[in-house]
Formats: structure tokens, C-alpha cells, sequence
């Protein structure tokens, strides 16, 4: 039944996120006061990325380093240059611009995974260069955050990298020694996990919501227009340079979809940590919009290579 429950969640999320950003219109003072808990939930559902990362998901970086790295290089390359240009290109107010360029620093997310699946990509190459980047990301984030958004507002570089220690990298360990000490309770939890993510990510949306609501009735087609552009972008430039480095058809789908699909929802966390709700909005915006554009260009690969 749980793992039942858990399907749902995933199949109907994009259904959560809506009704989730519905009630953050309709009650915003009352939901904006989950702001202060945004970086708990991203720990939960980080603490559950931990418990599902296994040490042969690495296996594929010492049998085939090349598209890993390139993967890797490629996540925290292209996002955050685009983001900067797209900032610069639309002359985005200095939040807007801040909370665009904290999602382009951060690596990719997990449900980047579950697209390539869907996709028929290297589903384990997905899951190798979402690990390494999320494992890369304490150093990596603070420091291309504090290159990029420097321009606009002050960064300070220890607190960032603090705050994604804290969020990501203690859960992810935390949830790796529980996996490898209690295996069957780990492997019973991880059955709810979707479940629990998919609460944890709608809670982070109306919060930011909440928070945000005359701002996003001010800035909302801006906001949408650049994070759709910024999203399919990545997806765009992401296969392009996978071709160029002669990578083959599953692994440049996987490397498009890995570039493509950002973990938004610690650029909510940061921006509301460091920031202002404004600045979260782009994060909770890129986590509904690549939640419409993955599965779509997922199917559409599907579709392709069935044909």
C-alpha cells in the first residue's frame, strides 16, 4: 500500500506543486511563517537522497570517467553562465537576478534521474553526475554563487558554504551511515520517501508562495519567461556539447537532462536563508517548470527511439 502511495505521489507531483501554489495565494500570511523551516525540509528530503545512494552508483565513474566528467563539468558551467547572461540580457532587478543565478550555481536534482529513465538514457550515468555534483556542491555552489551574484548584492562565501553543508551534505552522510547500518529500516523508510519528498517540496512552494505573493503578481510573467528560457537552454546546450565531446545517444541525453534539471529547491533554501523571499521565487518557479518540460522531453526521446 505505502509503496502504492508512493507511485502516486511521484506520477501526480506536478498535480501537489499547483495545489500547492494555489493555497500560498489564497493564505499567504499564514504559509509565508514556513519560510524559517524551508532548510529543514530540503535536509529531509537530502537526508532521503542518502539513503538511496549506494557505492555502485560510483561504480560507473571508475569504469567510465569520461562522460561523468564531462557531465560534471558541463552542470556547473553552463547554468550559471546562463544565468548571469539571462540576468544581464533582461536587466533583472538585483533579487530576481540573484534568485535566477542560485539556481543555475546549484547541481542537478534527483528527479533528473527518473527523466533519463524515462527518456531511455544511461539512467546510471544520470545517477553518477547527480551524485558527484551534489557531493561537489558544499564547495562548488558557495563558490560560483559568490563569483556570478557578487555584481548584484554582498555574498559571503563561509555562510553559503555552511548553509549547503548543513542542508545537503550532513543529511545526504547522515542518511548514507543509517542506509549501511540498519538496512531494513532504511529500506523501509525509503519506500515513503516520495512521499515525504513530494510534502517536503510542496511545503518549500508555498512557503515561497506565501512569501512572495505581491511580488510574483508584480514580476511572475518575467520571472516564468526566464526560467523557462534558462531551463530549456540547459537541455539545448547541455546535448550540443555532449555531441561535440562524441558522446553517445544515451549519454547525451543524460548529460542534457542532468544540465537541464536543477536541485531548485536549495536555491529556495539559500535564497531564503541569505536572501529574500523575492530572490526564492525563480528556484520555486524552475521546480514546477522542469516538472513540465523533463517529463515532456523524456517522452518525446521515448517516443523517437521507439520509432
Amino acid at each position: 500500500m505505502l509503496e502504492k502511495m508512493s507511485q502516486f505521489a511521484t506520477k501526480t507531483f506536478l498535480l501537489w506543486m499547483l495545489v500547492a501554489a494555489i493555497i500560498g495565494f489564497i493564505f499567504p500570511s499564514q504559509l509565508a511563517t514556513l519560510g524559517t523551516i524551508v532548510p529543514y525540509l530540503l535536509g529531509i528530503v537530502m537526508l532521503g537522497m542518502g539513503m538511496t545512494i549506494e557505492p555502485k552508483d560510483f561504480k560507473v565513474v571508475f569504469q567510465s570517467p569520461k562522460p561523468v566528467i564531462i557531465g560534471v563539468i558541463l552542470q556547473f558551467t553552463i547554468m550559471p553562465t546562463l544565468a548571469f547572461a539571462i540576468a544581464k540580457v533582461f536587466q533583472l532587478p538585483p533579487e530576481i537576478a540573484i534568485g535566477v543565478i542560485l539556481v543555475g550555481c546549484c547541481p542537478g536534482g534527483t528527479s533528473s534521474n527518473v527523466m533519463s529513465y524515462l527518456a531511455n538514457a544511461n539512467v546510471a550515468l544520470s545517477v553518477a553526475i547527480t551524485s558527484v555534483s551534489t557531493l561537489l556542491a558544499p564547495i562548488v555552489t558557495p563558490a560560483l554563487i559568490y563569483l556570478f551574484a557578487n555584481e548584484w548584492l554582498k555574498v559571503s562565501f563561509a555562510a553559503m558554504l555552511w548553509s549547503v553543508v548543513q542542508v545537503v551534505l550532513i543529511p545526504i552522510v547522515i542518511g548514507f551511515i543509517v542506509q549501511n547500518v540498519a538496512k531494513k529500516v532504511a529500506r523501509k523508510v525509503s519506500t515513503a520517501l516520495p512521499i515525504v519528498s513530494v510534502i517536503a517540496i510542496s511545503l518549500i512552494l508555498a512557503a515561497v508562495v506565501g512569501g512572495s505573493k505581491s511580488q510574483i503578481l508584480t514580476t511572475g510573467l518575467l520571472i516564468f519567461a526566464v526560467v523557462i528560457l534558462h531551463n530549456v537552454l540547459g537541455y539545448s546546450i547541455g546535448y550540443l556539447l555532449a555531441r561535440v565531446f562524441k558522446l553517445n545517444k544515451a549519454d547525451k541525453k543524460a548529460v542534457s537532462i542532468e544540465v537541464g534539471m536543477q536541485n531548485s529547491g536549495l536555491a529556495v533554501s539559500l535564497a531564503t536563508v541569505h536572501f529574500s523571499p523575492l530572490a526564492a521565487v525563480p528556484g520555486a518557479v524552475f521546480s514546477f517548470v522542469h516538472n513540465i518540460t523533463g517529463p515532456i522531453l523524456a517522452r518525446y526521446w521515448s517516443k523517437k527511439n521507439a520509432k
